[in-house]
C-alpha cells in the first residue's frame, strides 16, 4: 500500500462558515498549497511582505504532503495575492472578525491508495462498511507529534516536571524526522556540548538560538528568562503536541477497559488501538463520549476517564496543577472536548482500477467529510490495518 506518492493523491479542503463583507479590518484569502506547510508557508509570505507574522490567523493546520485548500485572515487592507509553482494566495474577500477554528465546520477529503493487491483492495471494502458503521477512534496522528524528540520526548512535559533546563535542552537540540542535515548535526553539537554556552553560541544560527546562548553566556542559570523568549505561537504548539498525547493515551485506556477486541497500528507516540465492531452497548457508550484536553481545569465525562487520566499523570510523574504554569505565561494549557469516536460523512468509494505508478498493482479514491480536527491519515490506518 502507497499514501501520498503525489501531491494530487491526498487532497483536503475546509469547510466553512465565513462571514463576508464587502469592506472590513480583515482580509481573506484562500491559501492553495503542496509541499509546504501551513505555518512555514505563512512565515514566508509575512517575510516576502515585510508584515508582523502576528497579523495572520487561520483555522487549522494542514500537512505538508498533501494538495490543501485553507482560508487564512491577514490584519492588512492592501491586496497580498501571491503564489508560485507550489502554492497561490489568493483574496476573496473581507471579515470583521479573523479566522480560526470556530468558523470551521470540517474537512473534505479526496484521497488515493496505490499499489494495492486485489486482497487488500477487498479488505478495504469491508473495512469501509465497518467504518460507516461503528467510527473509529478519534486519535490524533503522527504528524501532530513532530515536535517530540525520540530519545528525549516532549518539550512540555519536562516544562510539567519544572525540569527548565531539560526542556530548553528538547527545545533546541530535538531532532524532527523532517530535519535537513545541517539542522540535525548542529544540534547534535548542542547536545553534545550542552551547558558550554560560547562552544553553542559559535555554531547558533536561528535567532532564538543565538538569543538563548547569548543570554546563557551572560546568565548560566537564567532558563526561566530564557523560556520566556519562546514565541507565543511556537509554544503554544509545543503544548497541543503534548496535550495530543494525553488525549491518544486516555483513549487507548478507555477502549482497553472496554474490552473490546483491539487491533494495534504502530505509532510514533505509542500505537494506535482500533476495534473492527463494537456490540451496541459500547457504540452508545463511544458515541456519546467527548474526552477533555489536559489542563489543570478540566470536566470528565465520568468517573472512568477521570480515573485513567489520572493514573496517566500519576505514571508520568506530576500533577494536574503542574499545568497552572506560573513562571512562563506567554501560553496555556486549555481544555476542550474531543470526541472520542468519529464517523465519517458522505463516504464513498470508486471502484478499483489499475495503478498506472504501480504495474501490476491497483489503486482505489476515496472521497468523505470529517468534523475539524480529525485526520483522514487516521482513517486510512483503520481501512488498512492488518
Amino acid at each position: 500500500m502507497k499514501l501520498k506518492v503525489t501531491p494530487g493523491d491526498f487532497v483536503v479542503r475546509e469547510l466553512a462558515r465565513l462571514p463576508l463583507r464587502e469592506k472590513g479590518p480583515y482580509r481573506l484569502y484562500l491559501l492553495e498549497k503542496k509541499g509546504w506547510n501551513t505555518i512555514d508557508l505563512l512565515l514566508r509570505i509575512a517575510r516576502v511582505h515585510g508584515l508582523p507574522y502576528g497579523l495572520f490567523a487561520y483555522g487549522g493546520l494542514k500537512d505538508r504532503h498533501a494538495h490543501t485548500f485553507q482560508y487564512v485572515t491577514v490584519k492588512y487592507p492592501a491586496n497580498l495575492t501571491t503564489g508560485d509553482n507550489n502554492f497561490y494566495f489568493q483574496s476573496i474577500g473581507f471579515m470583521d472578525r479573523p479566522m480560526g477554528p470556530d468558523l470551521l465546520e470540517g474537512n473534505q477529503f479526496a484521497i488515493t491508495i496505490r499499489a494495492l493487491s486485489p486482497e487488500e483492495v477487498s479488505r478495504i471494502g469491508r473495512r469501509v462498511d465497518e467504518a460507516r458503521g461503528f467510527g473509529y477512534p478519534n486519535y490524533y496522528d503522527d504528524q501532530r507529534f513532530g515536535s517530540m524528540d525520540r530519545q528525549m520526548g516532549f518539550m512540555a512535559e519536562r516544562l510539567l516536571k519544572k525540569h527548565y533546563n531539560g526542556s530548553l535542552q528538547v527545545y533546541l537540540t530535538g531532532i524532527y524526522p523532517e530535519e535537513k542535515k545541517e539542522a540535525r548535526e548542529r544540534k547534535l553539537f548542542f547536545r553534545e556540548h550542552w551547558g558550554d554556552w560560547a562552544t553553542c553560541l559559535t555554531r547558533a544560527k536561528t535567532s532564538m538560538e543565538r538569543k538563548i546562548f547569548s543570554l546563557f553566556v551572560e546568565k548560566p542559570k537564567a532558563c526561566i528568562e530564557a523560556l520566556q523568549m519562546i514565541p507565543r505561537e511556537e509554544l503554544s504548539l509545543l503544548f497541543s503536541a503534548y496535550q495530543s498525547f494525553l488525549f491518544n493515551e486516555l483513549l487507548r485506556r478507555v477502549l482497553q477497559e472496554l474490552g473490546v477486541d483491539l487491533v494495534a497500528v504502530p505509532g510514533v507516540a505509542g500505537p494506535y488501538l482500533f476495534y473492527r465492531r463494537l456490540e451496541r452497548k459500547e457504540l452508545g457508550y463511544l458515541k456519546s463520549l467527548a474526552l477533555p484536553l489536559a489542563a489543570s481545569r478540566m470536566e470528565f465525562p465520568d468517573d472512568r476517564a477521570e480515573r485513567l487520566f489520572a493514573a496517566i499523570l500519576e505514571e508520568r510523574g506530576f500533577t494536574r496543577g503542574a499545568f497552572n504554569l506560573r513562571k512562563v505565561r506567554q501560553a496555556f494549557f486549555k481544555s476542550t472536548p474531543r470526541e472520542a469516536i468519529v464517523f465519517p460523512g458522505d463516504f464513498r468509494l470508486e471502484p478499483a482500477e489499475p495503478d498506472d505508478l504501480y504495474p501490476g498493482r491497483q489503486k482505489i479514491r476515496l472521497f468523505f467529510k470529517l468534523p475539524r480536527g480529525s485526520y483522514g491519515t487516521m482513517l486510512i490506518k483503520r481501512l488498512t490495518m492488518p
